[in-house]
């Protein structure tokens, strides 16, 4: 395996423009040797490397030395930054090391690539198993994503004896021992009892990975060619008519995939709500689902989308630029050109604050009216309902903006108006 790692590098790196991640570690340093080796295809695929620094002492400082010298003495570019403050824990490491990742990679076009081997996909897949993931989730490392492993068929050990046998340097993290990490734990103490037990498990483990994966795939295929998802402003909004064609268990291979293409990761008790949500619950109702989404239902569609944060109540004065939630007025002198401007009247106080039940207007052309009405004809879903803005002048409302208008925002002759447009800022 060793003499193969720089080809198996070349074949999986081929036609693509790639960043390396490096960490100063024995496995992306033998990535690093073997991409930019004189004499392999690779070489000219790598763009850049880039490697973190997490502040978590001298040996992380050490290894991203290492990396800008090696690096840069093989002629690539080196992209170094340092975290600002020091973290303690697996997911902030991580959070803070991917985006400074997808940062250098989006700058320059190309596709991050990692050094994950076989050994890394065998700790997720179990990993996975104990949290109770579902088949979206055992895919693991073999996920279809944006990211490329080249190396996820060599194990950790082909890799120690490829550094060897090219007597590369890295530098060993102290925090790959301690045992207050999950992954340690797993790695060092946890999977090798279990293989002790049953030496056929890291396979048992790796094969579900490949099923679960495939079958990730064929449902991600699905989704494409029998529901008709629609996307509006970040949400995705899947027919309920089409969702109820499918039993409980089919729905709970669905759902995952409908979220992620939100941007929501569900968990097994997410996925449990949303299926009987699809079957029982009326227009308007919604649910809140992990990571700060939720689902709704409306007009025959169930929509999956970030959760609205709570706006402040109370009622600014309307000068100037002014933001309330997720919308933002402002005053410019331009033609009214739809239900988002008004033309206010400028000798009355201006104000903005959020819906309240009860509320009523008079729209222009028409006699009293709740507010409530208004919106849910105009297709506000109830969830929006709560946190949508109503303009007054003195202590009527005049403007719900994308909605209704009065005969007080309007131009008339002789009166003088301010004209204020706004905007959705929250999708």
């Amino acid at each position: 395996m060793d003499d193969s790692v720089p080809a198996l590098v070349a074949r999986e790196l081929s036609g693509k423009r790639v960043v390396l991640a490096v960490s100063g570690g024995r496995d992306s340093m033998s990535l690093l040797h073997a991409a930019l080796a004189p004499d392999n295809a690779a070489r000219e695929r790598v763009v850049a490397v880039a490697t973190f620094d997490h502040a978590t002492g001298a040996h992380a400082a050490e290894s991203a030395a290492l990396v800008y010298s090696v690096a840069a003495r093989l002629g690539v570019e080196v992209v170094h930054e340092r975290a600002s403050i020091a973290l303690r824990t697996e997911a902030e490491w991580r959070a803070q090391r991917w985006s400074f990742l997808r940062r250098v990679a989006l700058e320059r076009s190309a596709q991050i690539a990692t050094a994950h081997t076989r050994d890394d996909q065998l700790e997720t897949v179990l990993m996975r198993v104990m949290r109770g993931s579902g088949a979206r989730g055992l895919a693991a490392l073999l996920a279809r994503s944006d990211v490329l492993r080249p190396l996820l068929s060599v194990t950790r050990g082909d890799l120690a004896r490829y550094a060897l046998s090219e007597q590369l340097a890295w530098v060993e993290d102290p925090g790959n021992a301690r045992l207050d990490h999950l992954r340690n734990r797993v790695r060092h103490e946890l999977l090798p009892a279990l293989l002790r037990a049953r030496p056929a498990l890291g396979a048992e483990l790796l094969a579900l990975g490949e099923r679960a994966a495939a079958l990730r795939n064929e449902v991600d295929a699905l989704l494409d060619r029998e529901l008709s998802l629609e996307r509006q402003n970040g949400a995705v909004l899947v027919a309920r008519d089409a969702l109820l064609r499918y039993d409980a268990e089919a729905l709970a291979l669905l759902w995952p995939a409908v979220a992620a293409r939100a941007g929501a990761t569900l968990d097994r008790r997410g996925t449990d709500r949303l299926v009987t949500f699809t079957t029982s619950e009326r227009s308007g109702a919604r649910i809140q689902l992990s990571g700060g989404f939720e689902a709704a239902a409306h007009r025959g569609a169930i929509i999956v989308r970030r959760a609205a944060t709570n706006p402040p109540q109370s009622a600014l004065t309307l000068q100037g630029m002014v933001s309330l939630g997720g919308f933002r007025f402002d005053a410019r002198d331009e033609a009214v050109v739809s239900l988002w401007s008004a033309k206010l009247p400028a000798r009355k106080t201006l104000t903005v604050r959020m819906w309240h039940p009860g509320d009523r207007m008079v729209p222009a052309g028409g006699g009293v009216r709740r507010v409530k009405g208004l919106l849910r004809d105009a297709g506000v879903d109830a969830a929006s309902r709560s946190s949508w803005p109503v303009v007054l002048a003195d202590d009527e409302i005049v403007w719900v903006p994308g909605v209704r208008r009065s005969s007080a925002a309007s131009e008339r002759p002789g009166r003088p108006v301010v004209t204020y447009h706004c905007e959705r800022i929250d999708r």
